[in-house]
């Protein structure tokens, strides 16, 4: 079923400002690194932020500090009051997520010089030295070269609006770009991540108490509750980029899938979320496009997902390396510098998702979004 088109004349133009989306970062917050803060004296949104980052990263290095098999099962109130105060005005829940880790973990070497690997690093750490480093700030790259992608669905939705076929297939153009652009920034992982160190050391910090063997009933929050609470660990299914895209293109996952995802959306930044819900609601792209007749537009929004395809390929293709062949790697070694790796969440993502199906299946669906001209 397509959404049901807004009413053209009196849907407003949609701008990424209300969004707390940067035109020239995206959904990465611009630089992050601010002075020490006291919790007391937080004000403004990224002074919030910052607190939920080092809180957050604080959290995942307690309770994971001695491994899988010795977790801690209670965080401290000292801890956990700040966090969920921190977390409550936020709107995200009090764990590491994604806009944690990535979105809100970086800062430049050289505050002049480009948004390079060599001119990055992160602001808060766990251990796995350059792989951790490497893993993040990757991701943060992955992240700048989407934002010409978000940009295009503002343009693309306006276009629609208006309606103009001719910027609505530069968006479209753009689109295709950015999401070839996400692809190779991703390949920089080859060069800037060890599997084996992922796997062994950088995994545990990620993963979260839900759908953990390890942690199987969850945390609890000194407190605030006496009863555990379980929360996923960060995610790459917490990216905002790739729900925005999947809705402004139409694509449609499995119902298993689909429900994984939707879950994740509520480990985004409220406005974040609220910018893929106003995506989800503009008028249907695939509508427009088969309805207009023009061929042009067709094989645009066709570039578009086999573009987003194509990348989900390359990413399953990563998993599969840092993750599944990492996890036979570490079976097979008798003797290693490294710690055992944890077993709880073998083979499956830092998310708690069985990884492999779910992005097979999420990259299947992509393909079936293709549209094919009547007549």
């Amino acid at each position: 079923m397509e959404p049901q088109s807004q009413d053209l004349k009196t849907a407003p133009f949609l701008t990424l400002g209300r969004f707390h989306i940067s035109e020239d970062y995206g959904f990465l917050l611009p630089n992050p690194l601010m002075p020490l803060l006291n919790c007391q004296f937080l004000t403004g949104y990224r002074e919030w932020r910052l607190a939920h980052l080092v809180l957050s990263f604080i959290t995942m290095g307690y309770v994971w500090q001695d491994g899988e098999t010795q977790p801690k099962e209670i965080l401290p109130r000292n801890l956990a009051l700040p966090f969920v105060e921190v977390s409550r005005n936020l709107g995200l829940p009090p764990i590491l997520v994604h806009s944690d880790l990535v979105l809100a973990n970086w800062a430049t070497r050289n505050p002049g010089g480009p948004l390079e690997i060599r001119n990055l690093d992160t602001i808060v750490s766990f251990p796995g030295g350059e792989s951790l480093r490497g893993f993040i700030l990757v991701t943060v790259l992955v992240e700048k070269a989407a934002v010409p992608g978000i940009k295009a669905l503002v343009q693309a939705v306006n276009a629609i609006l208006q309606p103009s076929p001719d910027s609505l297939l530069q968006a479209l153009q753009r689109l295709r770009v950015s999401i070839q652009d996400i692809t190779g920034a991703l390949g920089q992982m080859h060069d800037c991540v060890n599997p084996d160190v992922f796997y062994s050391v950088i995994r545990i910090f990620l993963s979260g108490w839900k759908d953990n063997p390890a942690l199987p009933v969850g945390l609890v929050y000194e407190g605030v509750s006496k009863e555990p609470l379980s929360y996923s660990g960060g995610s790459a299914a917490q990216s905002t980029m790739l729900h925005a895209f999947d809705e402004f293109l139409g694509v449609r996952h499995s119902k298993e899938s689909a429900d994984f995802l939707h879950r994740m959306r509520d480990y985004m930044p409220p406005s974040h979320r609220a910018f893929v819900e106003e995506i989800r609601g503009a008028p249907s792209l695939r509508t427009h496009v088969l309805s207009s007749g023009n061929g042009q537009l067709l094989t645009a929004y066709n570039q578009c997902v086999e573009s987003l395809a194509a990348l989900r390929t390359y990413h399953l293709a990563l998993v599969t390396k840092y993750l599944i062949t990492a996890a036979s790697k570490a079976k097979a070694r008798r003797t290693s510098h490294l710690p055992r790796p944890p077993q709880a969440l073998e083979e499956r993502g830092t998310g708690g998702s069985a990884v492999v199906s779910f992005l097979k299946s999420v990259r299947d669906k992509t393909l079936e979004a293709l549209l094919h001209p009547s007549g």
